[in-house]
């Protein structure tokens, strides 16, 4: 046995007994370690310890613990005092080694207790009145009611008490009773008592659930928690529910429905799912569904998506996970509440109707979180370990807050980004606070150098006038929570963006929509309500690009178009349409903005740039890189704490899908092969299509508010996608022109969009026994069409804008061998003088056009040199597409 285990074992109140010292009614006795007229030493039974405040004492300043107690009463050296207290220990056996026989004990203890406690919510007004307010029957609950007496009386059962006290239902008090007897506090009094049971259907464990509402002292369980409520699921159970709360699964069982057809489990809480929770559910061999019916909050609904993936990861493939849809802020007992009025009416009908329209987890991700909880972490833990379930306030990042019962903590200036860098220490600025008295104590250190903590624990303490043991405990813990901190919004950065939820009723309507047939039809005639007028299938494919943000496999589009055009305002308000959350709009970055952001600061974001022109080249270097290889990785020099310069390493993580607007795509030819072009159509139609919207705006004509309804809408359908693996069973059916531009990306870039219309139609689609989606026929028609102006212009050499001005040349010049002046051209088509020259040298460095005469001065003439059938090719591919299609 050594030393941890033998403070463990030996308690404080046995060591006093043999010595013949008995506190008094304020727990304190003469020291017995120097002379003492009024009582100096104070003694501490919940942890095992005292204190001299005594000057003239040779322990002072010093916590004294039970071997540390031996060693100075006896004079003798600690190994010794060790031996002395191994050998009181010699009639006491160590509690943390339960043998059969005390396991045994342990069963026939609690069940004697249980039926002790059955009897008394009869005797019980107050049981009565707080199970009828909660609409709770004790004669179909098995419910208890401790009033705190059932150890009166039994004072000559002396098995029992120490029975109790083994197992936390008493705990002994430092005074004695007024008949000079000890005394006990029982545990969990004034509290509803629910039986834990093991699988062999055995009271292993008891939960006390407080009477009054005090928000932070409810629930209560004995220590070394064992047993499951209401018991382990039969092996034959089909269909298990799993409740947020005992309370809950109580109410569910009062209903014979539910027990007819349903088993029921109860977790512990939110964070409540333990290891022992886990094994029951894994050897019920004939369960073919888990349901969780959780509260109807944030915490519920985060919940379930940790333990849905636990368990899809755990239980066999055919095992459905469910969820019940809870109203928001409503819980299964609140449910029972509000249809049972004073205990009137029928309850059945609302838990039926909610479990047959409860809906599939298999949309939920698993993340990396720490699903099970630790067993020997509750709600509030036993009384005698005094410790309460602890948090750290993060409200204000720079000011973190820790309260105990000691003292408040203020840690300033806590910067993460150096923390995670420096995993070796833990340097904080503290301020340590005496609420009683409102002073303060200020220090810096390393809660990683105990005598550091040490020596700011006794200035603090000398202070504060308060123990420094309490103060080295506190900062004890202290250091495990920041250590929490720092790891969990390290993990939680993946996905820091703020989610905003999408109401029960929205997500109808958007399952609804998505669900029924034309479903890109239709969006698109959402994005024209929206603002964009004309622009059918470029603005579709926009769509469908920009939808990609979340998914395995995002895409990339570039818009072209001369000034003025409209490509800017087509890509807003694709943009606008995707939930704001999730788009970084861009007009000018500079060169290394990109590398120098968080890690997850592009993970799964639509990012839009309003002009190429507006990046460096570092910066369209970067920009490439997220899309192709989806992280940038910088060595780099960084100075670390101490102010020395040493390398290291940035890293900036995709995927991103991304949108770009230019007037000059062939100076972009890198960025290009990587997306789909987009020419705007810039022709007279359209122009007047967009000038009529305009006038009707500028009247009054348009509904705004439709419009923004429209956008909502949308961007709610895009928070409902979920990103699946897809398989297309037609990949190799369909070949693109090989004559494209770079075809090997082209085909990939082709793959990924249908990969992407299948997605939208996500409520539509088969998946297969991995949970992937199977794309249809249907897919790659659609993938097609959308497509076909950025495969012609993958295929065409010319640019989209330079293609349009190309084709109006010829249907002006109509003669291949007529010679033409820019100035001509320039008014003809309406086209400025920079544009018209810019438009002149790109088709005569590509060999359209050539300079057949003129002078400078009077005027250059041009003819054309090859006259393309444009429109003939435009069919070509349109044919070699629809050939392959028809054959599927």
């Amino acid at each position: 046995m050594d030393i941890q285990e033998i403070k463990s074992a030996l308690r404080l109140s046995q060591v006093l007994r043999h010595y013949g010292l008995t506190p008094d009614r304020n727990s304190r006795l003469r020291c017995p370690f120097h002379a003492d007229k009024t009582p100096s030493l104070q003694v501490y039974l919940k942890t095992d310890s005292c204190y001299c405040f005594s000057t003239n004492c040779k322990t002072h300043g010093k916590s004294i613990d039970v071997i540390d107690f031996i060693m100075y009463k006896e004079g003798c050296t600690k190994h010794e005092a060790i031996l002395k207290a191994k050998e009181l220990l010699g009639e006491v056996p160590s509690p943390k080694v339960e043998s059969t026989t005390s396991v045994a004990n342990r069963v026939e203890v609690l069940t004697k207790l249980f039926l002790y406690f059955k009897k008394s919510v009869g005797y019980s007004q107050t049981a009565k009145d707080y199970l009828q307010k909660r609409c709770l029957d004790h004669e179909k609950v098995e419910v208890g009611y401790n009033s705190g007496q059932f150890h009166h009386g039994k004072r000559k059962e002396k098995e029992l008490i120490a029975s109790c006290l083994q197992y936390g239902l008493l705990l002994e008090r430092s005074a004695k009773s007024r008949t000079g007897e000890l005394s006990y506090q029982p545990f969990g009094k004034w509290c509803l008592v629910f039986a834990l049971r093991n699988e062999r259907h055995e009271i292993v464990g008891l939960y006390f659930r407080s009477t009054f509402e005090k928000k932070d002292q409810r629930h209560f369980y004995l220590k070394d928690r064992q047993g499951l409520y209401p018991h382990y699921p039969p092996k034959q159970a089909k269909r298990l529910i799993l409740t947020e709360s005992i309370i809950d699964a109580a109410s569910l069982l009062q209903q014979q429905h539910i027990r007819a057809k349903y088993s029921v489990l109860a977790l512990y809480g939110v964070n409540g799912f333990t290891k022992e929770h886990l094994r029951a559910i894994k050897e019920v061999s004939a369960l073919e569904e888990v349901i969780f019916f959780l509260n109807g909050d944030a915490a519920g609904q985060e919940a379930v998506r940790k333990y849905a993936s636990l368990l899809r990861s755990e239980l066999a493939s055919q095992v459905q996970i469910t969820q019940v849809v809870v109203p928001e802020q409503e819980d299964v007992n609140s449910l029972l509440q509000a249809c049972l009025p004073n205990g009137q009416g029928h309850s059945e009908e609302i838990f039926v109707e909610l479990l047959a329209n409860r809906k599939s987890c298999e949309h939920i991700t698993p993340k990396a979180d720490k699903f099970l909880s630790n067993e020997t972490t509750t709600e509030v833990d036993h009384p005698s370990d005094e410790k309460k379930r602890v948090t750290l306030d993060t409200s204000n990042p720079y000011n973190l807050k820790y309260s105990s019962q000691a003292a408040d903590y203020c840690i300033k200036g806590f910067v993460l980004e150096k923390q995670r860098s420096q995993l070796d220490s833990l340097k904080v600025s503290l301020q340590i606070i005496d609420r009683k008295r409102s002073i303060d104590h200020r220090a810096k250190l390393d809660l990683y150098e105990y005598g550091h903590i040490k020596r700011v624990a006794l200035a603090a303490a000398e202070r504060l006038q308060m123990r420094n043991d309490w103060i080295e405990k506190d900062l004890s813990a202290l250091t495990h929570l920041l250590e929490e901190y720092r790891d969990t919004v390290e993990k939680v950065n993946p996905t820091s963006h703020k989610e905003i939820k999408v109401t029960a009723s929205a997500q109808q309507s958007c399952i609804d929509f998505m669900q029924k047939p034309n479903l890109l039809q239709r969006i698109n005639e959402l994005i024209g309500e929206v603002g964009i007028v004309g622009e059918s299938n470029n603005r579709l494919l926009l769509f469908i690009v920009a939808s990609s943000y979340k998914m395995p496999d995002t895409l990339h589009a570039l818009i072209q178009g001369s000034s003025g055009s409209g490509k800017t305002n087509l890509m807003r308000t694709i943009a606008e349409v995707m939930p704001t959350e999730s788009v970084k709009r861009y007009t000018r970055v500079t060169d290394n903005s990109f590398y120098n952001q968080d890690e997850h600061f592009f993970v799964h974001k639509l990012v839009c740039f309003e002009d190429l022109d507006g990046l460096k080249e570092d910066a369209q270097l970067a920009v490439r890189e997220l899309q192709s290889n989806e992280i940038l990785i910088t060595s780099t020099s960084i100075k670390d704490a101490n102010g020395s310069i040493r390398g290291g390493e940035r890293i900036v993580r995709g995927p991103i899908a991304s949108l770009s607007c230019t007037t000059k795509g062939e100076l972009y030819e890198d960025n290009i092969s990587r997306c789909f072009i987009v020419a705007v159509d810039e022709s007279k139609e359209q122009s007047l299509r967009v000038i009529a919207y305009q006038n009707q705006l500028a009247a009054g004509m348009i509904d705004r508010s439709k419009q923004q309804r429209s956008v909502q809408f949308l961007q709610n359908c895009m928070r409902m996608l979920q990103p699946y693996e897809v398989v297309n069973p037609f990949a190799d059916k369909i070949h693109l022109p090989e004559h494209a531009h770079k075809i090997r990306r082209l085909n990939e870039l082709y793959q990924s969009f249908v990969r992407q219309i299948t997605l939208l139609h996500q409520f539509q689609r088969n998946r297969d026994q991995q949970g992937r989606l199977i794309s249809q026929k249907e897919d790659l028609k659609l993938a097609c069409d959308i497509l076909f102006e950025s495969i012609v212009l993958k295929v065409d050499e010319l640019d989209g804008s330079l293609r349009q001005f190309f084709e109006a040349l010829k249907n002006y010049i109509k003669e291949q061998s007529r010679e033409f002046t820019q100035r001509e051209v320039r008014q003809a088509l309406h086209i400025s003088k920079s544009q018209m020259q810019r438009y002149m040298y790109a088709l005569q460095h590509l060999g359209y056009v050539h300079q057949s005469g003129g002078y400078i001065n009077k005027g250059l003439r041009y003819k054309i040199d090859y006259w393309d059938n444009h429109h003939k090719t435009r069919l070509e591919i349109r044919d070699f597409l629809e050939k392959q299609l028809a054959t599927l």
